[in-house]
């Protein structure tokens, strides 16, 4: 009976609001593949063309904040529902439109539209599912919201070439429609009693929390700029240094994308079982930081490596918020859920709006040779951004590293105490551990 009721809750509940995600990310990285159509049709320039694409992150990034607040009043089912349509009418005038103003609007009402696909997916499963499964389905749901990438490469690259972009979108406002009202039929309505005593379901007890600025930055500046180079400079780099044909492009696209999906299931497995042996999901998220940095470092100095390796990593950093989200779902309760995640993902998409507009504008501070950027315009775009990763790391690593001198020192201090029978965990804020005599009185 409790697997019948179980898989009744996946099918009318995570299905639904992983097949909006699934959308969200379609429409995310359709960009990349269909910017040189973009380019020939419309006369964009590549100053024009990061800010169309870019503008989606703007929107996104600007509606996490009163979404997050909409999702803890009202709960998922009526407001990705209602957001939906305004995607699906963005996606009908974006089919229609020919000049930069009427694609920026559209692309707007797109990003306007899908702005809750990922955090009321979150919110849903935090409400119906147990807290320990949370991590494990975060990581199914952007595995399957994932596809969407899968589908903006190889399979779209195939209906562009039979029936067009523009009519692509045509089909994609009519798909996002119907599940817009499949969200609003199907999904059942929950909500949450706040226990005695809880936290107050306020925006500024997310902001005031240490812990919160602790892993936001390195988050958003990793994930963000991972969401940037997929979602469009992946496919100019590609074809500008590495030199790759249209064939060629498309196909590395959809290994990424594959890569992609693979990584959602990744951290999603790996958090929950960290998690089930006391470990916290924050170290998982500084080994990604280091190693998206490399990526991004072996790409910047040519590397003599396959650019599907370093461009793989990109990929899957790009699925991280599996990650994060773990870790502020450990930070708040669940009346919280939607305002914490949704103020999370104004960072992320904050900075890919910042990363991708941005790598724009430093590409077009060099002329094009033969119709391609150099490399150096690119190394120096990326470079930026790596940059900040790397200080946004540091700032994630201070408190570990001063709580391990801290914990040096403790140790010295109580050399002589023999503690090998009568120690116990002392939980410090910021979830430093430090060991300290049992019978030590009170006020150490």
């Amino acid at each position: 009976m409790q697997i019948s009721v179980a898989w009744r809750v996946i099918a009318r509940v995570f299905l639904p609001f992983a097949a909006g995600y699934y959308l969200s990310y379609l429409f995310r990285t359709i960009n990349a593949l269909i910017s040189g159509h973009l380019i020939s049709e419309t006369g964009l320039g590549t100053t024009d063309l990061g800010l169309l694409t870019s503008v989606y992150f703007l929107v996104f990034a600007a509606a996490q904040i009163p979404i997050g607040i909409l999702l803890d009043r009202f709960g998922p089912r009526r407001v990705q529902s209602a957001l939906l349509l305004v995607a699906a009418t963005g996606a009908g005038l974006f089919a229609m439109s020919t000049e930069l103003p009427s694609l920026l609007i559209s692309r707007a009402m797109i990003g306007l539209g899908v702005a809750a696909a990922l955090t009321a997916g979150l919110k849903s499963i935090v409400l119906w599912f147990p807290r320990e499964q949370v991590a494990l389905l975060n990581g199914y749901m952007i595995m399957l919201g994932s596809l969407g990438a899968m589908t903006a490469t190889t399979p779209a690259e195939h209906l562009i070439a039979w029936i067009g972009w523009r009519q692509l979108f045509e089909i994609l406002a009519a798909v996002t429609g119907v599940t817009a009202v499949l969200i609003y039929i199907v999904v059942p309505e929950r909500v949450i009693i706040l226990s005695t005593g809880s936290t107050p379901a306020t925006l500024s007890s997310v902001f005031s929390d240490r812990r919160f600025w602790r892993i936001a930055p390195l988050s958003a500046t990793c994930v963000g700029s991972a969401w940037s180079l997929q979602g469009l400079w992946a496919a100019p780099w590609l074809t500008d240094v590495e030199g790759l044909g249209r064939e060629s492009l498309v196909g590395q696209l959809f290994i990424m994308s594959i890569v992609l999906c693979g990584g959602a299931w990744l951290f999603g497995t790996t958090v929950h079982c960290i998690r089930r042996r006391g470990v916290g999901a924050e170290i998982i998220l500084a080994i990604v930081a280091v190693l998206f940095i490399a990526a991004e470092l072996a790409l910047i100095l040519r590397a003599p490596l396959p650019s599907i390796l370093p461009w793989s990593v990109v990929a899957i950093v790009g699925t991280a918020t599996v990650v994060s989200f773990a870790v502020v779902a450990d930070y708040f309760p669940p009346e919280l859920a939607g305002r914490a995640n949704g103020a999370l993902n104004v960072l992320h998409f904050g900075w890919a709006f910042l990363a991708q507009c941005g790598t724009g504008l430093i590409l077009e501070q060099w002329s094009t040779e033969g119709g391609r950027r150099t490399v150096l315009a690119y190394q120096v775009a990326f470079g930026v951004s790596v940059a900040l990763q790397i200080v946004a790391l540091a700032w994630f690593a201070v408190p570990s590293f001063r709580s391990f001198t801290e914990w040096m020192g403790s140790i010295v201090f109580f050399a002589p105490v023999d503690v090998s029978d009568a120690v116990e965990p002392v939980i410090l804020y910021e979830q430093t551990v430090v060991l300290m005599p049992a019978d030590v009185d009170a006020e150490w």
